[in-house]
């Protein structure tokens, strides 16, 4: 397993560095957005933020090309708007209007763009491994050069679908990275309660595939782990497992009490955290100024505004519809 320095030192261009930002920032906003409509009532059902795990998503995003397949977790709106699912459509879904990514029959956990090669959204724990060592098989099979990326919490570690997909993926040398965003705690467990070892990439040496772990609170980080991870897969390497070291800032979900760990710990991480550790390194490269920060603020606010109101003009799916794409048989007769 080899270690990945915390920083990456390399300082990129300007125009590329506010972008990072931007991305992280609305992603950011757009959750803190999302969980104030959730209180609010517009939004039911479940929701898991990804704020303070925003680096992973974006970063990683930019070792995947248009081709290339994405299976995320239930924490997965950062993941989607990062591979360029518009914002409308996910706010919609979050609503569960007829106009959202899913047609608003999924919700939070359920986002989809097939146009995007983006398959979830997935609402089990670990269920998206084998979805994506499938969706591997695919593209080997086709001959199509493509990668799948396969984003699961630690908590998945612990489930058997992890270990037979990289066993399988290790087997039949699929193109598949597996990014492990490991956020210490499984819903309220933590990970030292439910592993014996800790240390996750190095469980890929049981599968003879490459393993990395990463700083997962720095975006540049992430991207050089995540290219050279990439690459390798791309060029016939088969898979490889890159772990993400971050924290959630926000509880597991909007009905978690967080007894877990101590709010002192929470505020401690939040210091570090992707979006005002890049920010500071952005100030002593002197490639962002406040006003910068003041136009990208703007910008995702009314993006933002324009998305809640693409959401609140949806219409609900007609009652007549409840039973289309239902794959039974006769589901209105008496059996």
């Amino acid at each position: 397993m080899k270690e990945q320095p915390a920083t990456d030192s390399r300082i990129p261009p300007r125009s590329r560095a506010l972008d990072l930002l931007r991305q992280m920032i609305r992603i950011r906003r757009f959750e803190e957005k999302a969980a104030e409509l959730y209180s609010a009532g517009k939004i039911r059902g479940f929701l898991h933020l990804y704020i303070g795990e925003e680096a992973i998503a974006v970063g990683a995003m930019q070792a995947l090309r248009p081709e290339d397949a994405i299976v995320a977790t239930y924490r997965e709106h950062g993941h989607a708007l990062a591979r360029g699912t518009p914002m409308g459509p996910l706010m919609a879904e979050l609503y569960g209007k007829a106009n959202g990514c899913s047609r608003g029959r999924g919700g939070s956990m359920h986002f989809f763009d097939a146009s995007r090669r983006f398959y979830g959204g997935l609402a089990i724990v670990g269920g998206g491994l084998a979805i994506a060592v499938g969706l591997a098989l695919a593209d080997q099979l086709r001959k199509r050069p493509s990668v799948t990326a396969c984003f699961f919490g630690e908590g998945a570690v612990a489930e058997g679908a992890f270990h037979e997909s990289m066993n399988l993926a290790a087997l039949w040398k699929l193109p598949v990275l597996f990014i492990c965003e490991n956020n210490l705690y499984a819903m309220g467990t933590a990970l030292v309660r439910s592993e014996s070892m800790t240390d996750i990439a190095a469980k890929a040496a049981a599968y003879g595939i490459p393993g990395e772990a990463v700083d997962g609170m720095d975006v540049l980080a992430v991207e050089a782990a995540a290219k050279r991870a990439t690459e390798r897969v791309r060029a016939g390497g088969g898979p490889s497992l890159l772990e993400c070291k971050t924290y959630r800032f926000r509880a597991h979900s909007m009905y978690d009490p967080e007894l877990y760990r101590s709010k002192t710990e929470v505020e401690e991480w939040k210091t570090h955290g992707p979006i005002v550790s890049f920010e500071g390194r952005m100030r002593e490269w002197k490639c962002l100024t406040s006003e910068d920060l003041s136009a990208i603020e703007a910008a995702v606010r009314a993006e933002i505004d324009e998305a809640v109101a693409f959401a609140e003009r949806g219409e609900w799916e007609p009652l007549e519809e409840l039973t289309k794409d239902v794959y039974t048989a006769n589901v209105n007769s008496e059996t």
